[in-house]
């Protein structure tokens, strides 16, 4: 049965300015079974034929027919499955990879196969064939020469190959060595398995059954020194369904990544750093703008949603405005009137001013404020020690105070200030409450302050009989419009005010100023997270520099696993993936980065930071995007090596 049939086979190559015929017009057939060994001297190419044979490479003219196929008409990826289902390779360098063990290179040519089976056990039982069962775990260093020829061996069996190839596979060996390999050939031959050897030793060839001896391009002899016996079995096994295939390749690829980070783990980490900063500055960024938001929304929420300021407005004199406030003085009824209004939720009257405040040898100058009951609705949802006053302590005009933590802090230490007394401008206070904390905010020491009822504070304090300003409000947001109007017209009414005058009121929207302060904190996220932005695409611009790198570090392995049956989307894929895992790796640990910067600025700056999923999720799927893009042609330039020229690199 005829094996391989070679009609007018030629091959050349441009050296410079010059082409070199390689193969002249062969004309070869082998059967099955055959034990054959080629030899010639350098140049005289034996080689180039060995390659076409291995569909290594291809024929510029000619029939090359292997089996049933007619190799002219097949795609690389076609070409690439007969490698790996019908044929195996045992070379004069060994080309084991040299980061995983005895056991993995046996296996390798699985995981671009089609074929079912147990992996490891058939693996295992193709090492201990060739006398390997307790080196199995070794990695290709720590073998000898011969053991080395004899995993390759192991490894061009793994999928029951119909032919096996062999280039010069004593050539690195001693003398014992060699015995020891051509004796495993001989005794595949003798199970039916072709064997085509190349060889520049005539001892070596004499071992074979059929010597063909070459020169110049052209086969000067063919000896026949005895007929096979035997026929090349013909395996066929059932198929792998492709998803099976897919997801095996894939975690291949993964474990190949993780194996390859391990083996150069300098080049890896210089690779991940880009990742690693940029990953960190945007968990950062996103935590620190967080952290602002929530610390100014916090600070806002004190202020009270859909809240109007109304102050009186401006006076003249001969056409010269005296400054807000000037104007005509308004009364505490006024927080009545407003209170009817439709649109109105709550309004408080306010009175304040600075007052010295005493305890025993301690005192303290600071913020008191006169307010009706209602300002604790608009400003506090509760008081965090104690109480807030009622309305009958404010109409009977009582003593009572409720006192920020400042205050507390500077009049009595760490004691509870609950129920003692203090003294405000000489009068005597009890004190009811505790004000929730506010911090600094817009400023100013937002706990510097002191609350007492509004009736005591203009009567009793202050000697006041109008107000400063009125808080008004309102039911929704989309009435504010609307309500400056009403109060306006309701209180020039109440003032007999003219309607053409404009500076009766100033009236302060606090929306608007919420507004203004979350756009400008989101503007200042956005503008950190662009820039965060911009090192990450920096890092993967270092990704692609290092895996262009590691392509042309790792030529030799693209070339033997492409003599394994690796098709070029393979080798994409897995460059792909490394790429990927890189990019992923780096990003974990870029949120770890971020997460320990955003607690160190949590400590200075007291904002509530925290890192959110999204942010998680940005920083995560940003970089394996950033690991498909920039990985994208390094791995194309990887899956477009040339076989022959990987195998050859140095």
């Amino acid at each position: 049965m005829t094996l391989i049939s070679l009609k007018g086979v030629s091959k050349s190559y441009v050296m410079g300015p010059t082409r070199l015929a390689a193969l002249k017009q062969i004309d070869l057939t082998i059967e099955s079974g055959e034990f054959v060994a080629i030899m010639g001297a350098s140049g005289s190419g034996k080689s180039t034929l060995l390659h076409i044979l291995g569909l290594l490479d291809v024929p510029e003219t000619g029939i090359y027919q292997l089996g049933d196929d007619n190799i002219s008409t097949l795609s690389d990826e076609a070409l690439a499955d007969l490698r790996n289902q019908k044929l195996g390779f045992v070379f004069q360098q060994f080309h084991l990879l040299s980061g995983i063990n005895a056991l993995d290179n046996v296996q390798m040519p699985r995981v671009y196969s089609l074929r079912g089976g147990d992996d490891k056990n058939d693996a295992i039982a193709k090492l201990t064939a060739v006398g390997l069962k307790d080196r199995v775990h070794h990695l290709p260093n720590e073998l000898s020469g011969g053991e080395r020829q004899r995993v390759a061996i192991a490894r061009a069996l793994i999928n029951d190959p119909i032919l096996v190839l062999a280039d010069e596979p004593t050539g690195n060996l001693d003398t014992k060595s060699e015995e020891e390999i051509m004796a495993i050939l001989e005794s595949l031959n003798a199970e039916g398995i072709t064997i085509v050897m190349v060889t520049h030793e005539m001892e070596i060839a004499a071992r074979a059954k059929r010597i063909i001896t070459m020169r110049d391009g052209n086969i000067l002899s063919d000896v026949v020194k005895s007929k096979s016996v035997k026929k090349s079995p013909q395996i066929v096994s059932p198929p792998t369904p492709i998803k099976t295939m897919f997801v095996a390749q894939i975690w291949e690829d993964i474990r190949q990544a993780f194996r390859s980070i391990g083996v150069n783990k300098t080049r890896s980490f210089l690779s991940m750093l880009g990742i690693f900063i940029g990953v960190g500055a945007v968990i950062t960024m996103l935590a620190l703008g967080t952290g602002a938001t929530n610390a100014i929304k916090k600070d806002l929420s004190t202020l009270g949603s859909n809240l109007l300021i109304v102050r009186s407005g401006a006076s003249h004199n001969q056409g010269v405005s005296m400054g807000v406030g000037s104007g005509t003085e308004l009364s505490i009824l006024d927080s009545a009137r407003l209170q009817k209004l439709p649109t109105v939720k709550t309004v408080s009257a306010i009175v304040s001013g600075r007052a010295q405040v005493v305890n025993g040898n301690k005192n303290w100058n600071t913020q008191v404020q006169g307010v009706e009951p209602s300002y604790a609705n608009i400003h506090y949802e509760s008081i965090p020690q104690g109480r807030f006053f009622n309305a009958d302590e404010n109409s009977q005009r009582e003593r009572v105070a409720i006192i920020g933590l400042t205050v507390a802090t500077q009049l009595f230490g760490t004691e509870s200030p609950l129920g003692r007394t203090i003294k405000i401008n000489r009068n005597s206070f009890r004190v009811i409450g505790l004000l929730p904390a506010k911090g600094f905010s817009m400023g100013r020491d937002g706990d510097d302050q002191i609350i007492i009822p509004i009736h005591t504070a203009m009567y009793r304090l202050l000697g006041s009989d109008h107000i400063g300003s009125l808080e008004v409000e309102i039911k929704s947001e989309d009435l504010l419009a609307i309500s400056k109007t009403t109060i306006t017209n309701t209180l020039k009414k109440a003032y007999r005010i003219p309607a053409d005058n404009e500076d009766f009121l100033d009236i302060r929207d606090l929306s608007e100023i919420q507004k203004a302060i979350k756009s400008t904190v989101g503007t200042m996220s956005a503008l950190l997270g662009a820039v965060a932005a911009i090192s990450l695409i920096v890092g993967g611009i270092g990704i692609m520099n290092i895996m262009l790198v590691s392509v042309a570090e790792r030529t030799r392995e693209i070339g033997i696993r492409k003599a394994l049956g690796a098709t070029k989307k393979s080798i994409q894929s897995q460059f792909l993936v490394e790429a990927i895992i890189l990019t992923l790796l780096g990003g974990i640990l870029g949120i770890i980065l971020g997460e320990g910067i955003s607690q160190i600025l949590k400590l200075f700056t007291g904002w509530p930071m925290q890192i959110g999923l999204n942010s998680v999720i940005v920083a995560t799927v940003f970089p394996t995007l950033i690991g498909l893009f920039f990985g994208y042609y390094p791995a194309r330039q990887a899956a477009r090596l040339n076989t022959i020229d990987a195998l050859r690199y140095e």
